[in-house]
């Protein structure tokens, strides 16, 4: 048994077989088809006679044999891999060798060839020989197959069998090293249950695919590209997968997709993170009307460090803009974010400036110098708890600084000015919420506030004479009339003395996988320190998407809007944390690591929400993302606001200050929070 493991070994090595013993082999195959091809049509006798000059015509056939295997590159790929394409070129090979040797024999006339006298010979010859060259490489394959697979490596099932399922079975079956051995496939289709595919079982995904995996002594579950999406959403499955220890391997969380032409390895998979299994629907952009705009543009994001505003560095320069300024007050990640840019975009001119988007004077240079077409404003204090003990901070920041940046986009001609805000800007409970709804309001009412400057100069234009009035806004001999729509600080006029042009769209969403600071990340550290993990409430729930995909979509709200607009994102399917804690727990391996209930932070919602009560929402084109029909304020009246409430965020006085936050929005209702004192 050694020795013959031996030969087998040595058999299936790199370097064992080359190319010409394989051309013997067939060789042999040809010669040995045209004796039986003869004796079927002369019998035994006449072979027996006649072998030596039946073998010198056979070795002459040869020749025409050969040409054909190096014209249909018969021998470029390896024995022991063969696969349809391989037998396929095999019958090409050995038509068209066929065909030359029929040619030579008719053109020359004078040989007296004993084999080829009589046709019927050479088409016996072809069947026989194709036939036998192919039964040899499957008998090798299989042998091959068996020896490698048999019982090696872990025990795996694939759930998928269309052509991801199948390409994945292939590499696995194709590998040198014994990873895997494939004991089954698992399909959600209904004609494909209870069949046989590459030798074993087709399972329905309705049966107890666990107990069948556990009979089986199958560890693994890998799941094809193909089905990842329709997988995640069957939870009870995931959920029955995870409780009995089976692993899942999924292709990982990334923007590149594969693209189903590929090779599709094993080694692309990877074992899962629960962000990989909370189900979601794919989102798909118009990625050229994004392209059309954002090319050859100049575009600045604000809080171009942080977990949103990197990834929108990242996705804009794919679209080749004219320059791209990139403001954050964090120098460590703006650090990074300027070598990722420097490596991977080095064409494209780069501006990363470190800096607070309330320093007014410095943002106003900026603007000035570098004149964005573009802008994406992500930068803001975010953490609940945080906010609700420092809601100066959230003024000052968040409202303050987003009205420094709108106001500055409008002077100095910014044509579109998307705001990223949150699910919690809807009936805010917290600080940090209200201070997102105050941007909204900003932003919107100032949105109108253009409209109105603009529809003014349309008035004042048709009432002028002779072209007179607002026909030319840049002449200094008939400058424009100064309005009286007061755009603090700056006027309601672009520097150059032009209408203001700039459009305002806010997009709205919830929580992103992966971002700083968010759940997953502390849940995954405090499992790590062998627990508990917190969870602040058995019920409260939660939407998230990936940060790619919220991007993408916050581009295609960007793209669609024409000013005014408050976009909200379909998020999918809420998640409830303490299962969301309990699977990652499973998913870890940890022994022992239990889930505490600590109860809901300050300002913090079971719940959160998308809409206000008294709100609704428009389709647009895509399906994912809506309008939010919402109160509109005046501008004016806005501005006081934001005036007022900066103005008291320097007292440092927390009731004071959410005092006024409460006035200006009337549907912030304070949860867990001394505020709850205000309402």
């Amino acid at each position: 048994m050694k020795f013959l493991s031996k030969i087998v070994n040595w058999y299936f090595s790199r370097n064992a077989l080359p190319y010409w013993c394989i051309l013997l082999i067939d060789y042999t195959i040809i010669i040995f088809s045209g004796y039986l091809a003869y004796y079927l049509f002369n019998g035994g006798e006449q072979v027996t006679r006649h072998f030596w000059p039946i073998f010198h015509d056979l070795c002459i056939l040869l020749i025409p044999y050969t040409v054909a295997f190096r014209l249909c590159h018969t021998y470029s790929g390896i024995f022991r891999y063969s696969s349809f394409v391989d037998l396929a070129r095999i019958c090409f090979a050995m038509l068209l060798g066929s065909f030359f040797a029929y040619i030579a024999y008719l053109l020359i006339p004078a040989h007296n060839n004993i084999f080829l006298e009589h046709h019927p010979r050479l088409i016996l010859l072809l069947i026989f020989a194709t036939t036998l060259m192919c039964a040899v490489r499957i008998t090798v394959k299989s042998i091959y197959d068996l020896y490698r697979y048999n019982g090696a490596g872990k025990r795996i099932f694939i759930f998928g069998t269309q052509h991801g399922g199948i390409s994945l079975a292939k590499s696995i079956r194709n590998e040198a090293s014994k990873r895997y051995t494939i004991k089954g496939f698992v399909s959600h289709d209904a004609d494909m249950k209870g069949k046989w595919l590459m030798g074993v079982p087709v399972w329905g995904e309705d049966e107890d695919i666990v107990e069948i995996m556990k009979k089986s002594h199958v560890s693994t579950l890998m799941v094809s590209p193909v089905q990842t999406a329709h997988f995640r959403e069957q939870e009870a499955l995931v959920n029955a997968l995870i409780a009995a220890g089976i692993k899942i391997m999924m292709m990982p969380n990334t923007e590149e997709e594969w693209d189903g032409k590929s090779e599709l390895r094993s080694s692309l998979l990877h074992e899962v993170d629960i962000e990989d299994l909370l189900p979601r629907q794919k989102i798909e952009v118009d990625m050229q009307a994004i392209g059309r705009q954002l090319n050859a543009n100049r575009v600045l994001i604000t809080g171009a460090a942080g977990s949103i505003g990197s990834e929108m560095v990242y996705q804009v320069a794919r679209f080749e803009p004219k320059e791209m300024i990139l403001i954050d007050q964090a120098e460590t990640p703006m650090h990074d974010v300027r070598r990722v840019m420097a490596s991977k975009y080095p064409s494209i001119p780069c501006q990363t400036i470190v800096a607070s988007i309330t320093n007014q004077t410095f943002m106003e240079d900026i603007f000035r110098r570098y004149r964005p077409e573009y802008v994406f404003h992500a930068a803001a204090y975010k953490h609940v708890p945080m906010m609700e003990d420092n809601p100066a901070m959230a003024v000052q920041n968040n409202i303050n600084g987003t009205r420094i940046i709108a106001d500055l986009a409008v002077k100095y001609g910014t044509k579109k000015f998307v705001m990223i805000s949150t699910d919690k800007a809807v009936n805010p409970t917290n600080v940090m919420g209200c201070s997102k709804r105050i941007c909204e309001i900003y932003c919107q009412s100032l949105n109108r506030a253009i409209e109105k400057v603009r529809e003014q100069g349309a008035r004042s234009k048709e009432q002028g004479a002779g072209g007179k009035g607002w026909e030319n806004t840049n002449s200094q001999s008939n400058p424009p009339a100064p309005c009286s729509l007061p755009l603090a600080p700056c006027c309601p006029l672009q520097a150059n003395g032009e209408l203001p042009c700039t459009q305002f769209v806010t997009t709205r969403f919830g929580n992103v996988l992966g971002s700083n600071g968010s759940v997953i990340p502390i849940f995954k550290d405090q499992i790590a320190k062998g627990g508990p993990v917190t969870v602040t409430h058995p019920d409260i729930i939660r939407y998230f998407m990936l940060i790619p995909e919220a991007c993408k979509l916050v581009l295609e709200a960007g793209t669609m809007g024409k000013g005014g607009e408050i976009f909200v994102f379909d998020m999918g399917k809420p998640v409830r944390i303490a299962d969301l804690a309990k699977r990652m727990i499973t998913l870890s391996g940890a022994q022992d690591v239990k889930v505490e209930f600590t109860g809901l932070r300050d300002g913090e919602k079971l719940y959160e929400e998308v809409l206000n009560d008294a709100e609704h929402t428009l389709p647009t084109v895509h399906p994912k993302i809506m309008v939010a029909k919402v109160r509109e304020y005046d501008y004016e009246q806005a501005c006081q606001n934001e005036e007022r409430l900066l103005q008291a965020s320097y007292t440092y006085d927390d009731m004071a200050i959410v005092k006024i936050m409460k006035e200006i929005v009337p549907e912030f209702k304070s949860r867990q929070s001394k505020y709850e004192a205000l309402d």
